[in-house]
Order: structure tokens, then C-alpha cells, then sequence
């Protein structure tokens, strides 16, 4: 057993005393209770530690500036929403619903419907008010609703009249509450059919985006709901260039609703903007008046001539009368092959022996007098018969007579 060892009562003293005084006690904080010596600590050691940190000065620890995270899950919104108030549940969804419907008084303006989930709620409760256009509207809401029960609430709500258009705002909840793209697609394509069955002008507004969800799923979701509503041959209307995502103020602090201001302030002039130009749309094109160019200054205008207006007036069939003239040549249709008409009456006028001998000075009835053809014709041709001369008209047979 080794011999302990001895230490002069001056190291003794000193040692007590920097131990008492801790060299890292913070101001205000009591002083640790002196700790008895125990000869088996190397003194040395830490003494020479004390003098270190008493000596060496103080190492000030640069931190790296913090770069914003752009995580989907750290992201908030800055702006402010108003306190969710308590809506009666479906009886469908068992949801919070809620059918807001325009008032009697505004019976002759056009009925507009706005159909989405959660968005809607600051419209329905007055915190944020559409602009004032043509039409009355009315608007139905369903916070966390996806597309199939939406489709469920529109055949539940109960409408006074059919609306003339209908604003659908496209259903973000799927985000969670399909599995599969194809599957979101489906149930916004039952959705898009149960609204087209009330009115036959729909347009789709896209969702805004969120904050904690990644961009890329959000398009490929916005990709999936612009090829169903092609095919249904209904418009989508994009409006992420209205959100940017550098804004903050446009969403709450959950990332995931919009802020009141201002936020829905864009959102209820999107919609806005939607429905006006469905009517528009929708409306029957009139056509243009012709604008006529104004006389030159110090011309007068001519007064404007009345035409009268013409008058046709039938009779029915009229016979066309017949000709005084038994010469003329008459069109004669007939079938193939028929040489006299039976619908032309004979002509019962006689040629005169002066007529007929002029004729035979002209056109010789034996034909050797004219003049021979200057070529052969090509192919052959049937020779015709020879005319024998007439001498005595009354000698002829009566066929012959009228020829």
C-alpha cells in the first residue's frame, strides 16, 4: 500500500480556494459548495486547466447564416383567417355543409352557383364578399369535402330554379383523399357529370395551391383534372400565376387556406371574372349592326327613296299560248327513235307547184348537180337512198305531202 503523500498547507489553501470559485459560474448563480481534498486527484492537472480558462480568451463561435427552408412541411402562411364558425352536418356526408341561395328580389338577374369545399367558407359567413355583377349567386360549401362527396351534396341541395351557369372550384382534398391520380380522376369525372346534368354551362376554376403539399404533386393532380374536363368538353381555368408561392400573405398559418386579405380577394374576383365570362359565352350573338360612314361635312344628305317592296303573286299552271307562226321551228322532245310528235299538230298548209320548183332549183333532188366534198370522210357511210324527181304534187301519197 502506497504511503500518501504529503503536501505543504500553503497548496492546500490555494487549491481550496479555486475550487471554491468556479471559473465558469454565471453572474447571479450561488457558488458550488468547496469539495473536501482528496489526495488521489492530480492537483497539477487541474491547475493548470483553471489557468487555461482563466488566461486564454474567450472563443466567440461564428453561426453560418440560415438559409429559409423550402421543406413543403415547414412552410407557413402569414396572413390572418377568421375564427371557423359551426355549420350543421349533412345528412349525406355527415360533413359541415352549408347552401347559401340569393334572395327574392334578385329573381330577374341570371342564377349563378359556386360549388367547392373549404375556400368557400370566408364568401358563405361575409368575411369576404364577391364582386357585383349581373347575376345573382349562390354558393354551396363543404370544408374537407373530395370530389365524390361533393357530387353527393350537389344532388342533396335543393334549388329554386336551375342555374344558368355553374362555377365549380376543383376539389384540392383529393390531394389526401385519393390514392392514385387515376382514382382522383374518376371521382372528379362522376363529379363533373352530376353537375353538367343541372346546367349546361359549367366552368372549373383549379384549386389554389398549398404550402405543405410538393408542387409537383399538386400539378400532376391539376394535369389529371384539366384531361377530364377536356373530355367533357368543359373549361378549366388555371390560376396558379395568381398565387406565387413567394407571397406568404396570401395564405394562413397553416399553409393550406387562404388568408382573408388578401387572399380571398383574389380568389373572389377569379371566380368572379369565371362566371362573367361563361355568360358571356353563353349568350345569344346578336348580329352586328352596319355602320355606315358619315357624308363629308357640308354635303347634304339625300332624302331616303321608298322602293316599293315586289309582290309575287301564283295563279298556278298557265298555258303557254301557241305560235301564229306555222314556220317557226318547234322543239320537239321525245324518246329515241320517235320521228313525229303526236302532241304537234299536222300542218295543214300546201306547198305551191312555184315553191316546190324553186326548192328544186336550189337543193337538186337528185343531188348530182352539187358541188363534190373536197375530202373523203373517214369510215364508211351508209349511202343514202336517191330522191326521185317530183313532178306532179298530186301524184304523192300523203306521208309524202306533209315531208
Amino acid at each position: 500500500m502506497p504511503r500518501r503523500g504529503r503536501r505543504s498547507e500553503a497548496a492546500k489553501v490555494r487549491w481550496r480556494k479555486l475550487e471554491s470559485v468556479p471559473v465558469d459560474a454565471k453572474p447571479g448563480t450561488p457558488p458550488l459548495a468547496p469539495s473536501a481534498w482528496n489526495p488521489t486527484r492530480s492537483p497539477p492537472k487541474k491547475v493548470w486547466l483553471s489557468f487555461y480558462i482563466l488566461v486564454s480568451p474567450p472563443v466567440v463561435r461564428q453561426e453560418e447564416p440560415r438559409v429559409p427552408s423550402t421543406s413543403p412541411g415547414s412552410r407557413r402562411g402569414t396572413g390572418r383567417r377568421h375564427r371557423v364558425e359551426t355549420w350543421p352536418a349533412s345528412r349525406v356526408t355527415r360533413r359541415s355543409c352549408k347552401l347559401v341561395l340569393p334572395t327574392a328580389e334578385a329573381l330577374e338577374k341570371k342564377f349563378a352557383l359556386l360549388v367547392g369545399d373549404s375556400h368557400l367558407r370566408a364568401i358563405v359567413d361575409g368575411y369576404s364578399t364577391m364582386p357585383k355583377g349581373d347575376f345573382s349567386l349562390g354558393v354551396l360549401a363543404s370544408p374537407g369535402a373530395s370530389a365524390e362527396e361533393l357530387k353527393l351534396e350537389v344532388l342533396d341541395a335543393v334549388l329554386p330554379r336551375p342555374p344558368e351557369v355553374i362555377c365549380l372550384l376543383a376539389p384540392s382534398n383529393n390531394l389526401t383523399a385519393s390514392r392514385t391520380f387515376v382514382e382522383a380522376g374518376a371521382a372528379f369525372d362522376a363529379l363533373l357529370r352530376t353537375v353538367c346534368k343541372l346546367s349546361a354551362n359549367v366552368v372549373v376554376v383549379d384549386f389554389p395551391p398549398r404550402l405543405c403539399v410538393e408542387v409537383s404533386v399538386q400539378q400532376l393532380l391539376r394535369q389529371e383534372f384539366q384531361r377530364v374536363a377536356a373530355l367533357r368538353s368543359v373549361r378549366y381555368l388555371p390560376v396558379t400565376e395568381h398565387f406565387p408561392l413567394s407571397s406568404l400573405a396570401l395564405w394562413s398559418r397553416d399553409g393550406v387556406h387562404l388568408s382573408d386579405h388578401p387572399g380571398m380577394e383574389v380568389l373572389a374576383q377569379l371566380l368572379e371574372a369565371a362566371v362573367c365570362s361563361q355568360l358571356e359565352l353563353s349568350a345569344p350573338k346578336s348580329p352586328a349592326p352596319v355602320m355606315l360612314a358619315p357624308p363629308p361635312l357640308g354635303t347634304a344628305s339625300p332624302p331616303p327613296v321608298r322602293r316599293p317592296l315586289p309582290r309575287l303573286v301564283v295563279v298556278g299552271e298557265v298555258a303557254a299560248p301557241r305560235r301564229s307562226d306555222p314556220f317557226a321551228w318547234t322543239v320537239v322532245r321525245g324518246r329515241k327513235g320517235d320521228l313525229l310528235d303526236s302532241s304537234i299538230p299536222p300542218n295543214p298548209v300546201w306547198f305551191s307547184p312555184a315553191l316546190l320548183e324553186e326548192m328544186d332549183r336550189i337543193v337538186p333532188a337528185s343531188g348530182l348537180d352539187a358541188p363534190l366534198p373536197t375530202c373523203s370522210p373517214k369510215g364508211k357511210k351508209k349511202a343514202s337512198p336517191r330522191r326521185r324527181p317530183i313532178s306532179d304534187p298530186s301524184q304523192l301519197n300523203p306521208v309524202e305531202r306533209q315531208v
